[in-house]
């Protein structure tokens, strides 16, 4: 019998968040694509209104498991010129927080250090948003939002990779 999502602790949450961000940082994206569940979705928001609905708001990112599994295969191709060779990311996540129970929704900041050729070094900071879910006893992500600080995207450049 396995744990349902009432039963789950932070330091089990951050465990999952680390290995989450060590597969995306790893380029192990069909390793990542396991942790989310068949009707998962990915969302960054727009900065000036990130509590908006996709139907209705411009969304930087918006993907249903359909569109998530459709950018990793573009990520993982060679002729993706936006992400071959793949950027280098660092990911450093803190101040993990269970919002709520149920259904299990936590939030964390992040700093994501992105690498690029011969670009600056690009730093995405901002908060995740997830819901997860217990399946076969294992933490799942359902919902993935990245919110980001900067208030003028430009200057960061494409987010061709997995924020």
């Amino acid at each position: 019998m396995g744990q349902t999502d009432l039963t789950i602790d932070r330091a089990q949450v951050e465990d999952f968040l680390y290995e989450e961000a060590a597969l995306l940082d790893a380029w192990k994206l069909d390793e990542w694509l396991a942790l989310l569940t068949d009707d998962a979705t990915y969302r960054v928001p727009s900065n000036d209104r990130p509590e908006s609905d996709p139907r209705g708001t411009l969304f930087t990112i918006a993907d249903d498991i359909a569109r998530i599994r459709a950018r990793v295969t573009r990520l993982k191709d060679r002729n993706a010129h936006a992400e071959f060779p793949p950027s280098r990311t660092r990911r450093l996540i803190s101040n993990v927080r269970i919002v709520e129970r149920n259904p299990l929704r936590v939030e964390a900041n992040f700093v994501v250090y992105r690498y690029r050729r011969n670009e600056d070094v690009r730093e995405f900071v901002g908060r995740y948003r997830f819901l997860l879910k217990v399946i076969d006893g294992k933490l799942r992500i359902a919902g993935r939002e990245a919110i980001l600080d900067a208030m003028e995207l430009a200057s960061l450049g494409a987010v061709s990779f997995i924020l």
